[in-house]
């Protein structure tokens, strides 16, 4: 299925007073720029929050930046969210550190697959935050998809179909994925996957595989916008369907969500900071950099019950 996002959304910049935005592509994202992240102003700040909801993903080049300037920064769009994965670094325990190591050789990474961040939480995260610190010269790209305008573009007889559906979302797969393909480690993945090891599973990843039922369209908090809440990695099945009638429906909603019209690709750089509504996308990353190392860090956001 191709289609073209023409007519439904407008990802222009506003004509801001403080900032500049650069749009990435014709359904989401935008380049900000004229800030300096360590020292944000109150009005610079509200008209980077305005472009966020405006273009789903933004991010900012060429930031020099320290754990507890990214903390800073990153509260001032609320409290943190709890980190489903990571115990974050020492003395910044809401900063959570994504490495790959060049010599590391991984069947997945960390982030791979259509996915929004920990939907299995009964609150999941509002808005993620990754900083760059070190880059492979070319690999290790990340994508997003604008699950709003996916949703804008179903015919109406669907939307009215998925109106009172609710879908399960839980970590059951990445769970094992990780036991079946991942080296126990000090990884992030490598930790889930020592759980194989244990003769039964931790409560709290008990509570994560049971996961959390949550609206299938769901109703932006600050804008009102609507989109499509599932992915192919957490969703496990929709409410009062069988496993036979929801398999097919989720596999054309988020083919539906990821078709290349909908989405932008990011290439970072040291010194990349990319922030985005975590409500309204899906994004993934790509294990296509063995052999150079990848450093990033990030923050999350504390969000709402969906509805």
């Amino acid at each position: 299925m191709i289609i073209h996002p023409t007519g439904k959304f407008d990802n222009h910049a506003r004509d801001y007073a403080h900032i500049e935005a650069l749009p990435l592509a014709a359904a989401m994202g935008a380049e900000i720029r004229g800030v300096n992240l360590s020292a944000v102003s109150d009005a610079q700040f509200a008209e980077v929050r305005d472009a966020l909801f405006r273009h789903k993903m933004i991010y900012f080049r060429d930031q020099r930046i320290s754990h507890g300037d990214q903390e800073a920064f990153s509260r001032r769009f609320g409290p943190f969210a709890p980190d489903a994965y990571t115990q974050g670094v020492p003395g910044h325990p809401d900063v959570q550190p994504l490495i790959k190591e060049a010599d590391a050789r991984a069947g997945m990474v960390f982030g791979a697959g259509w996915h929004t961040d920990s939907p299995f939480l009964p609150q999941p995260p509002a808005i993620s935050m990754l900083y760059g610190v070190d880059i492979p010269p070319y690999g290790g790209d990340t994508l997003w998809a604008n699950a709003a305008l996916a949703y804008a573009l179903l015919s109406d007889t669907m939307k009215t179909m998925l109106a009172p559906l609710k879908v399960r979302m839980s970590m059951r797969r990445v769970l094992a994925t990780a036991q079946a393909h991942q080296a126990p480690d000090d990884s992030i993945l490598g930790r889930v996957a020592a759980t194989r090891d244990l003769p039964q599973l931790p409560q709290d990843i008990v509570r994560k595989v049971e996961g959390s039922a949550h609206p299938l369209v769901r109703t932006h908090p600050v804008t009102g916008d609507r989109s499509l809440y599932c992915d192919g990695t957490y969703a496990l099945g929709l409410e009062g369907l069988t496993p036979a009638e929801a398999e097919p429906l989720l596999g054309f909603l988020v083919a539906h969500i990821t078709q290349p019209a909908f989405t932008c690709r990011l290439r970072w750089a040291p010194g990349t900071f990319a922030l985005w509504d975590n409500r309204l996308c899906l994004h993934q990353a790509f294990n296509d950099y063995d052999g150079f190392r990848r450093e990033l860090y990030r923050t999350t956001i504390a969000g709402e019950t969906p509805a």
